[in-house]
């Protein structure tokens, strides 16, 4: 889709504001600050003890079913147990000790039905029953349920089990009717079974939050070292027996559940003093130090958050953070994410960890086919999320070497990795198709030649690179953009346009806020098949999920598979499961259309850093195809542009803080790619409107004129189908274009926009947005605010510029905030003017820049 498409939300929850749609990561982590000390007002309120279960109360219950667990392992063994879930068509497999969990579940409890989604088998994991079951070959089931259906019929017992000591206890729960029920409800007690020791000055005292842990299931400790069980009984929680019966089997396994506390939360202030001898110890004993916001975070969403995200002194170890990406606070793997170098620019790259190209490896190459590959996969259901590597290089009077890597992206000190030299090419041939055979379930060279590949379950997808150098390596780096531009023989402003479109910087920003910054991975250099199946994989699940008729569990089951299908095809930092069509716009079509215009970005940039003396951007320039020249400050124009930008903006508003915007520069802009001018202005109805569009998009719409919609979707920007959309709000192009706060530079596009002679106003999508694509009709969606059409002007060649200033409008119920215009031919658009807009704090007064 054209720039306006590339609207996405910074945060996967569900927001309700603008200010939450454009929240940065270090805002994020700000935020997550400022409520430390303070509780979420919205818990769910959870009974506990005074709940009944045929008659008994969920601590009678627990410590019934620990003593029959005890009973039980006392005289049946490991491979009895396992005999009786066969017997009963219940899962076997596993270590003893998880067939023993399950057997003693289905005992007391009864036999469990299959997951209602995939007919897998449930498996307790200590909190609720998952799903070990496999979705689609793209995907595990991620289904889970605190109330799992159980047969309701006697479960079958072995002749070994009958002739046992403890027959006659097993057999007292054979009637369905005669088994305990499960409580089924939320446990408020994310710390359950964990032992915390508290360190330094907190936001709250050390008696308020050993309160607060111990309300929730854990316990306290003065030390590092401890035992959570050793501290507690089982009858003495206050808690669903459902959490209950994970206790009581751990207890039946062991008598301590651990050697030392789970973690010690202390203040970051802690690190900056040097730390204490606790801290230290803590550290030598490889517990976690994490910050007071793991507490509260975990209250509030009444589950234990990964340690790793809140970890606040692990940075200081020899190897470095080894934290994945994705169990980072947001400002720290940011910073990581825009200081880290790309470690794969394309298909030719080495490696950067292998360390060859310094000593010129190239990749090796024969009979047309490079032998280097990478691939994703992502599978919410096993908790996988990684990426792997395979490289045959070449080394100049050397052997060849294989280069194989697999691990988390973030999470290098536990990667997988060899590096082998081989004599023989061709045993280093072979064992190269082994491991892709391995590692894909495929063969090697129907996929190389003929792009044949079948995902198969549980087995990496191949992220099909292209020929060329990602601009995240490509591009002018920090500390050439000056020399570069000080070489430059264009007009200064257009150089220092050309330095930013050059960086790498933008291109960076860009992938980091779309969370598909691996370093790891060359997202900006894409081949143009995997581009296609990723659109394709789109499209199709748009119109699968607008005719899925279930609900429940079943409809989010459809919306699994394809985020977990999504996020192996364009590997992510931090994949989710995607929930609603807004998600699927910000998360999806717009992060498809963003990586499918920096990969143009990067063909036309390719490799600049050598020859910043040779002027660059220049030749940057030429390979653009458009003729781009600043606006004099002092022509109408240019005044024009600036009323029309001060009628129809509203401040961008974040937390407390509204922005408005200042217009650093304009440039007049001929594209040779779509319609030029002279052909937009002979067509009917045209008016000047706005479109906005991020950075690291400007360059592929400049090369190639604007393109529609990748998909259609009932949401503002993608709701009129595939077509080519522009606002007359500036505030509508600028919630494009500005993306954070801390980059405050933006652009925002003039285009003529020809309506044509037929123009259908909706406020709503329509159910099938195809008519409105092949009828190529104009489609003006409603929103609830207009310009003031008294004070509309006619610029020249009969175009109308919709400049008034923003008042509301008789369609108040409408889904659009401001006006939408959509076309369908490209040949209705053309490119006029660039607006370079830096986003300020409201008082900042609206003008032009001396």
């Amino acid at each position: 889709m054209n720039q306006v498409h590339e609207k996405r939300s910074h945060s996967h929850a569900h927001g309700t504001g603008d200010e939450e749609k454009i929240m940065t990561r270090k805002q994020k982590a700000d935020q997550l600050k400022s409520n430390e000390g303070k509780e979420s007002p919205k818990k769910p309120k959870v009974e506990a003890d005074n709940d009944q279960h045929n008659g008994k109360a969920t601590t009678e219950v627990a410590k019934e079913f620990e003593e029959f667990c005890k009973s039980v392992r006392e005289h049946l063994s490991a491979a009895q147990m396992r005999e009786i879930l066969e017997a009963n068509g219940q899962d076997s497999s596993g270590s003893d000790a998880s067939v023993v969990i399950k057997c003693l579940d289905m005992l007391f409890y009864g036999p469990l039905e299959k997951c209602q989604i995939c007919n897998g088998d449930l498996e307790f994991d200590g909190n609720r029953y998952s799903c070990k079951g496999t979705y689609s070959e793209w995907s595990s089931c991620v289904y889970k349920t605190r109330s799992p259906a159980r047969k309701q019929e006697p479960f079958k017992l072995p002749d070994s089990v009958l002739s046992s000591p403890v027959a006659e206890l097993v057999k007292k729960y054979e009637d369905p009717k005669l088994r305990p029920h499960r409580y089924v409800g939320v446990t408020d007690k994310p710390f359950l079974g964990m032992m915390i020791s508290l360190m330094g000055r907190l936001s709250r005292t050390h008696q308020y939050w050993k309160t607060k842990i111990e309300k929730h299931g854990g316990t306290v400790s003065n030390s590092v070292i401890g035992s959570f069980l050793h501290h507690c009984r089982v009858s003495d929680l206050m808690i669903p027996s459902l959490v209950l019966l994970f206790i009581a089997l751990i207890k039946c396994f062991c008598k301590t559940l651990g050697a030392g506390v789970t973690c010690l939360v202390a203040s970051p202030a802690e690190r900056e003093r040097g730390g204490s001898s606790k801290l230290v110890e803590a550290m030598e004993r490889g517990v976690r130090v994490v910050s007071e916001a793991w507490l509260l975070d975990s209250i509030e969403k009444q589950e234990a958050q990964p340690l790793e995200a809140y970890d606040i002194v692990t940075d200081l170890a020899v190897d470095g953070k080894g934290i994945p990406w994705d169990k980072q606070v947001p400002e720290e793997h940011a910073i990581e994410s825009l200081s880290a170098e790309l470690k794969l620019y394309g298909k030719r790259g080495v490696y950067k960890d292998t360390r060859l190209q310094e000593q010129g490896g190239q990749i090796f190459e024969e009979d047309g086919i490079l032998y280097n590959c990478v691939f994703s996969l992502c599978d919410r259901g096993g908790a996988i999320n990684e990426y792997c590597i395979m490289q045959l290089v070449k080394v100049p009077d050397s052997n060849l070497h294989l280069y194989y890597k697999k691990g988390r992206v973030g999470d290098d000190p536990n990667a997988q990795e060899r590096l082998e030299e081989w004599k023989d090419v061709d045993g280093a041939v072979k064992e190269f198709v082994k491991l892709f055979e391995e590692v894909t379930g495929n063969e090697f060279e129907p996929w190389e030649r003929e792009k044949k590949f079948q995902k198969k379950p549980l087995k990496f997808y191949p992220i099909d690179m292209d020929d060329g150098v990602d601009v995240r390596c490509g591009g002018l780096g920090l500390r050439q953009l000056g020399v570069a531009a000080a070489h430059c023989k264009l007009e200064p402003m257009v150089a220092n346009f050309m330095k930013v479109l050059c960086s790498q910087e933008i291109y960076k920003y860009a992938l980091m806020e779309m969370d598909l910054d691996a370093p790891d991975l060359p997202m900006g250099m894409l081949s143009n098949v995997h581009l296609k199946r990723c659109e394709e994989v789109l499209q199709e699940f748009i119109e699968k999920v607008k005719s899925v008729k279930e609900s429940g569990p079943k409809a989010e089951a459809v919306w699994s598979d394809f985020s977990q299908r999504w996020f192996t095809l364009m590997h992510s930092s931090r994949p989710f499961i995607f929930r609603d069509y807004q998600e699927l716009a910000d998360h999806a079509a717009a992060s498809f259309e963003c990586v499918r215009d920096i990969v143009v970005a990067s063909h036309m940039i390719g490799h600049m850093g050598d020859n910043t003396l040779d002027d660059p951007l220049s030749d940057r320039y030429k390979k653009i195809g458009c003729s781009i020249s600043p606006l004099d400050k002092d022509s109408e124009d240019y005044k024009m542009i600036l009323n029309y930008v001060e009628k129809t903006y509203e401040p961008v508003k974040l937390a407390d803080i509204e922005y408005g915007i200042s217009v650093e520069n304009i440039f007049n802009v001929e594209t040779k790619e779509g319609p030029s001018f002279d052909e937009v202005k002979k067509l009917s109805n045209k008016r000047l409107l706005w479109c906005g569009t991020r950075s690291s998009n400007l360059l592929r719409h400049l090369h190639k004129g604007f393109l529609p919609a990748s998909c259609s979707l009932p949401v503002p920007g993608y709701m009129f189908g595939k077509g080519i959309v522009c606002s007359d709000a500036a505030a509508e192009a600028a919630r494009y274009g500005f993306t954070a706060v801390d980059r405050p530079e933006g652009f925002l596009v003039l285009a003529v926009f020809s309506q044509g002679e037929e123009i259908m106003e909706l406020k709503n999508p329509p159910e099938d947005t195809k008519p409105l694509e092949e009828k190529k009709v104009c489609v003006k969606g409603l929103g609830k605010k207009k310009p003031d059409e008294s004070e509309y002007i006619d610029w020249k060649d009969d175009i109308k510029v919709p400049c008034g200033r923003l008042i509301p409008s008789e369609h108040q119920d409408s889904p659009l905030e401001y006006n939408e215009y959509t076309v369908y031919d490209p040949k209705q658009v053309s490119m006029r003017f660039l607006v370079g807009v830096k986003f300020e704090e409201k008082d900042t007064v609206m003008d032009a820049q001396d």
